[in-house]
């Protein structure tokens, strides 16, 4: 089974612009087969007098196009001016939809993940949800492209989507409402004083300076002993943002190298040797919507040890796309090269694993504000430390919202409660050897 494509639109390929080789600079070019350039010419002709409607020249060469690059893999397409238009626009954040990341598997649009605030947020689709109609169009055999074009419309007007759902008996309709999808590509906040979180939604051009400045607005809050970094349902974007955000949190080190059959396709990205973060503890959210660029910046952390990775196994989008322009108002998309992390592993279909698996669930506490103890009883007798008792701590919201980054932040508390007690013992050692020298 062919792995779906990550796309919004075109968005969520780790894109490059690199000039394509000329045919010269490819070594041992075989000749063009003649055989089956005749098959192809007569079948054109076929088509051009004998198909039940005209179709035009131009339009049947473009139709020849775009099956040839669909036929290489989910990623490389045929950038019409439209197209051409909506990656450019898609990777600056801004574009008018539903907010979907969607892609194709076995004939149908499948959700990879809904944009934050999007109207397909909002409605509750998630993740492995499958389109089966929009409106009354079924999906089924219709082109991605195609059903990308249905999906859009001007702001304000209104699509059924008739939704598959794992584990759901019978397919049901959602309503959206189109709007102007505005990204915010990078958000942050303060979780529990120390510890502070940042979510990327999508690589944009500058998502490195994003993360940069939501970096320093947490350490103005307060010292920080440590960091989640969410990765979830990212569907990637700008190769060169996902180095940029790597970097903030490395000391040094290569990041993520490409090979492919050009020479400049062949890459290799290196962090520079200032760890912006200061080597505070951070824990890397993913799940089967991180993708692309996401799992460069988790497979980079993961091989330097300089986070732990947690949730759940990535997309496995492990393939670079180049956008070649080949006239002013359109392009290829073309799949160029392959990345690893920096440890030689490739994510191609098999994506990041995480350190730790923690599946997404519905978490809910059991209430013990009425138990009972000691301090409750009539007559107890006060703490010999003249401590007074404590009052019981109502249970962290996040585990009932939120229960992978509840995870998440009781692993940086454990990290740090260790650190602080090793840093302890290491006092003590010390202070016993001054005494024994004395």
């Amino acid at each position: 089974m062919r792995a779906p494509s990550v796309t919004r639109s075109l968005l969520g390929a780790v894109l490059l612009s690199l000039p394509l080789a000329s045919p010269a600079a490819v070594e041992d070019e075989p000749l063009l087969p003649l055989d089956e350039l005749r098959t192809f010419a007569d079948v054109y002709n076929q088509i051009r007098v004998g198909y039940v409607e005209e179709i035009d020249d131009s339009t049947l060469l473009e139709y020849a196009i775009q099956g040839m690059l669909m036929s290489l893999d989910p990623h490389s397409v045929y950038l019409t001016k439209d197209a051409f238009e909506d990656l450019q626009s898609n990777t600056s954040g801004e574009f008018s939809g539903l907010g979907l990341e969607v892609g194709m598997e076995d004939g149908y649009v499948k959700i990879i993940a809904p944009i934050d605030g999007s109207p397909a947020a909002e409605a509750g689709l998630l993740s492995g949800d499958v389109i089966l109609k929009l409106d009354d169009n079924p999906v089924k055999g219709m082109s991605l492209a195609d059903s990308i074009e249905i999906m859009r419309g001007p702001k304000g007007s209104e699509i059924v989507l008739t939704i598959g759902r794992p584990g759901e008996s019978q397919p049901f309709e959602v309503t959206l409402v189109r709007d102007t999808i505005k990204v915010a590509s990078v958000r942050q906040r303060i979780l529990e004083p120390g510890y502070g979180y940042i979510r990327i939604a999508q690589f944009q051009t500058h998502t490195g300076e994003d993360v940069g400045e939501a970096l320093q607005k947490l350490r103005a809050e307060g010292e920080l002993d440590g960091l989640v970094l969410d990765l979830r349902n990212n569907p990637g974007g700008v190769l060169r943002s996902s180095v940029d955000v790597a970097d903030l949190f490395m000391d040094g080190g290569l990041v993520v190298y490409t090979e492919g059959r050009l020479a400049n396709s062949d890459m290799r990205y290196e962090a520079r040797a200032v760890d912006a973060s200061e080597g505070i503890p951070i824990v890397v959210l993913i799940n089967g919507g991180s993708a692309s660029a996401s799992e460069i910046v988790a497979g980079a952390l993961q091989d330097h040890g300089r986070a732990v990775i947690m949730g759940t196994n990535s997309f496995g989008k492990g393939s670079v796309q180049t956008v070649l322009p080949i006239s002013e108002s359109r392009a290829v998309k073309l799949t160029t090269a392959l990345y690893f992390t920096p440890n030689g592993r490739s994510i191609q279909a098999s994506g990041i694993a995480p350190d730790i698996v923690v599946e997404r669930a519905r978490v809910e506490a059991y209430d013990t504000s009425r138990q009972l103890s000691e301090a409750d009883l009539s007559g107890h007798l006060e703490n010999a430390n003249g401590e007074a008792s404590h009052e019981r701590s109502t249970v962290n919201g996040l585990l009932s919202s939120d229960n992978q980054l509840y995870e998440a932040l009781t692993l940086l508390k454990g990290v740090n409660i260790l650190g602080m007690r090793d840093r302890q013992k290491q006092q003590r050692n010390a202070r016993t050897a001054a005494a024994s020298d004395s």
